[in-house]
């Protein structure tokens, strides 16, 4: 049972040609690996094991006959709940949503994974409506970091981020308005892409607008661009979707790690020119850009030169936070996370020069970042400034601002500009407790931060190491993920 928890989708697939082991195995080891360890960290809402079974059975036949279905036949994959599944409710979090209303439907991203063969293991938890860099919501309760589960996992795909360490499925999907892929990958220990805008198709729109990706959360950057060229699947019903170019990003991943970074000109920057980062945290990040060098990147270490635009992103996000409850009136709204109320309805207060206004600033941003990146292929930089903090707060404990976008600098321009972002492990604290880095390349260039992030993998590999409550015997109803 270890074995196959600890096994990448790719090693997975190699075990279901050879024989050695069926979907079935599987499945049910992740299974009770989830029944084992859920209770203690709430990465699932929703577990459905009479289905993920049946369709394990489907892939297991498939293999038994020869006819295998796609990319990922019989590879088990964790869905955040705000991915519709025509089977199981897409609840988002929140008490207002009817579960009934949501069956039926099918988002892009699981549409593609079906195609593609894979099983699902079932729902993970999201802040309502993914609003926040943390995960807890009036359903589902909170979220814990599966290294230390008095800790947060990050947001706002944290349920996916805590069940991918713990072996409760290689691969899940999560979405990124500000970070919510990367924030909880830097703080729980995976790797997190945000792909270019429209590179993924996702629909219904998002209510963040343009702010918004859908993308992978991996336990290795192999597995994250084996998942890519099965969501960058054509799907019609984005209308934001670019052309297909129809890359394999498995496939770039080929070489050596001085192969995959010769002739690669990288921007290092620990503070982005105004974020005050933890010293371990600049440490860690540091040696990682001294390692690449050594491969062969050339590292210059240089800020980008623009300002921070958290007051900009500030508009563009809450006013999305708005729009998502225009239709929720005031007995509902009384359901709901309190936060989430007011940061939407002070938005609602906002003018439209107001808004306007962050729309322009955003344009600036993006036609820096195009100018950076005629020097630079890649920019790195810390994924967090801080490692993970107490579970159940919004912000860190003595916290100079009370909104989560304070302490996400790294994440969230690269929101604005649509650029393919990934965060990929490179130590931890003194606690024990996670710290990534941040790969940022120009718009459509996901190649290359997946190319920069294997080959850091490859030459500093942290995935043989493992959160101790992967092994951990877990009583049963000891949970200390706890309710809002």
């Amino acid at each position: 049972m270890t074995e196959l928890l600890r096994m990448s989708a790719l090693e997975l697939l190699q075990g279901y040609q050879d024989k050695q082991f069926s979907p079935v195995d599987a499945a049910q080891a992740m299974l009770r690996q989830i029944e084992r360890c859920n209770p203690v960290v709430n990465a699932f809402n929703l577990v459905d094991a009479e289905t993920t079974l049946n369709l394990a059975r489907d892939s297991e036949q498939r293999y038994q006959q020869g006819n295998t279905k796609g990319l990922l036949d019989g590879v088990p994959v964790a869905i955040k709940d705000v991915f519709l599944t025509p089977q199981w409710p897409t609840i988002k979090g929140s008490k207002t949503i009817d579960p009934k209303s949501t069956l039926g439907k099918e988002a892009p991203s699981v549409a593609a994974l079906n195609r593609n063969g894979a099983v699902p293991l079932g729902k993970t938890t999201t802040p309502e409506f993914g609003w926040k860099g943390v995960t807890d919501n009036p359903v589902d309760g909170v979220t814990c970091n599966p290294w230390n589960p008095e800790k947060t996992a990050g947001g706002s795909s944290g349920g996916s981020a805590a069940a991918v360490p713990l072996g409760m499925g290689p691969l899940a999907l999560g979405t990124d308005a500000g970070g919510s892929i990367r924030i909880p990958a830097g703080f729980s220990g995976l790797v997190g892409l945000k792909p270019s805008f429209g590179e993924v198709p996702h629909w219904p729109a998002s209510p963040f607008g343009t702010l918004a990706h859908a993308g992978p959360m991996t336990w290795t950057v192999p597995d994250c661009a084996l998942l890519m060229n099965v969501l960058a699947e054509a799907d019609s019903r984005d209308t934001n979707a670019i052309p297909r170019r129809n890359i394999d990003y498995l496939s770039a991943l080929n070489g050596e790690p001085e192969d995959l970074l010769r002739g690669v000109h990288i921007a290092f920057s620990a503070t982005l020119g105004y974020v005050q980062v933890d010293r371990e945290v600049e440490e860690s990040v540091r040696a990682a850009a001294k390692l690449l060098q050594s491969l062969g990147a050339e590292v210059t270490e240089v800020a980008p030169g623009f300002d921070d635009p958290l007051a900009a992103f500030g508009h563009l996000f809450y006013g999305g936070a708005a729009n998502a409850l225009r239709d929720i009136g005031k007995k509902q709204r009384s359901l709901m996370d309190p936060q989430l109320v007011a940061v939407s309805e002070k938005a609602a207060q906002l003018s439209m020069l107001d808004y306007l206004e962050a729309v322009n600033e955003r344009a600036g941003l993006c036609e820096r970042m195009a100018a950076f990146h005629k020097k630079y292929d890649l920019l790195l930089t810390p994924t967090l400034p801080i490692t993970a903090f107490k579970a159940g707060r919004e912000v860190p404990e003595d916290w100079p601002s009370t909104r989560w976008p304070s302490w996400t600098p790294f994440t969230y321009p690269f929101n604005m500009t649509g650029q393919p972002a990934i965060s990929v492990p490179c130590g931890f604290d003194g606690a024990g407790l996670p710290i990534g880095l941040q790969l940022v390349a120009a718009r459509f260039n996901d190649t290359a931060v997946l190319q920069a992030a294997h080959a850091y993998q490859l030459a500093a590999p942290l995935t043989d190491k493992r959160p101790a409550l992967f092994d951990e015997h877990v009583e049963q109803g000891a949970a200390t993920g706890a309710s809002l």
